[in-house]
């Protein structure tokens, strides 16, 4: 049963309180010594206040607890996202190494003879490749800088430094461009070789000849096209060679096409690059139909292979 207090008063050494049972059929009077009820009152004041800090405190361990995880956490994630920066600075430092070992082999053309190429002058000056820490970060014990930034700033300077050396070797190449581009490196038609250049068993006797060129097998009809931009220097009947072509490509450098079945291009006129100049045939001094291929430097014909870049049977 429910008791309440009805009553309160006090007295000078008591406090009485009337307490009322709920259904107000009893009531009973309790005498409190004043003494008692202040003892009371700071005991549960002190235990109402220390349960009032122990519960501000346990809030405020729990809200750090989480805060101290998720800082755990980013800090594990921000790790592992600089050990992923670190390992692809590596890659580029790698790939930006092999970049100066391209430039070396693409200017040792233009350089001097013999020895390792150095890129001076314009170029600049060859520097050593360096590789990339893939490690876990750490910081130098004699700078506040992690590593990672000192990697970052390695790397700012190797791309520095290659980009005039780029800027250089695109001038070269841009100044040589001409050049490179009459050069015959094209095959004029595709085919096998029946024929190389050299000496051979002549294709009319037992009798070892000197070939002069290439015999490239085609169909009679095939279109031929200029290896390289050069003028026509000649168009016509050639002996032996029967209709013949030959373009001049500037340097001292000619190409010579026989046994043609149909000319298509006019002395003096001027050709590009896969430019079609005649059809092959089967005219002139010629076992059937096919290309006879011939290149000459300073007027001695030369092997063709020295100039084509790549075999017959690709594009």
């Amino acid at each position: 049963m429910n008791w309440y207090v009805a009553r309160k008063s006090r007295g000078r050494l008591f406090h009485h309180l009337l307490f009322m049972r709920a259904d107000g059929g009893r009531t009973r009077t309790v005498h409190v010594p004043r003494v008692a009820t202040c003892v009371v009152a700071a005991v549960i004041s002190t235990a109402t206040g220390a349960l009032g800090m122990a519960t501000v405190e346990y809030l405020t361990l729990k809200t750090q607890a989480m805060t101290l995880a998720a800082a755990h956490r980013e800090a594990a994630e921000q790790r592992a996202l600089v050990e992923s920066f670190q390992k692809r600075i590596g890659e580029v430092r790698k790939e930006i190494a092999t970049w100066k070992e391209i430039h070396a082999r693409m200017a040792e053309p233009f350089g001097p003879d013999g020895g390792t190429p150095r890129l001076g002058g314009a170029l600049g000056t060859t520097t050593s490749g360096m590789g990339g820490g893939t490690g876990p970060l750490h910081t130098d014990p004699e700078s506040d800088k992690p590593q990672v930034y000192e990697e970052v700033e390695a790397l700012a300077a190797s791309v520095l430094e290659e980009g005039p050396r780029v800027r250089a070797l695109e001038r070269v190449i841009t100044s040589a461009g001409k050049a490179i581009q009459a050069m015959p490196s094209r095959w004029p038609v595709r085919g096998a070789v029946n024929s190389e250049f050299g000496r051979r068993k002549s294709p009319w006797g037992e009798a070892i000849e000197h070939h002069s060129g290439l015999d490239i097998a085609a169909q009679m009809g095939t279109p031929v096209k200029a290896p390289a931009s050069a003028t026509v220097v000649f168009a016509g009947p050639g002996g032996e060679y029967g209709n013949c072509v030959i373009l001049d490509h500037g340097n001292e450098l000619k190409s010579l096409y026989g046994h043609l079945s149909k000319i298509q291009v006019r002395q003096g006129q001027r050709v590009e690059r896969g430019t079609i100049i005649a059809l092959t045939g089967n005219t002139g001094r010629s076992s059937g139909p096919h290309l006879h291929y011939e290149v000459h430097v300073k007027g001695q014909p030369v092997n063709p292979r020295a100039f084509l870049w790549n075999t017959p049977d690709r594009s």
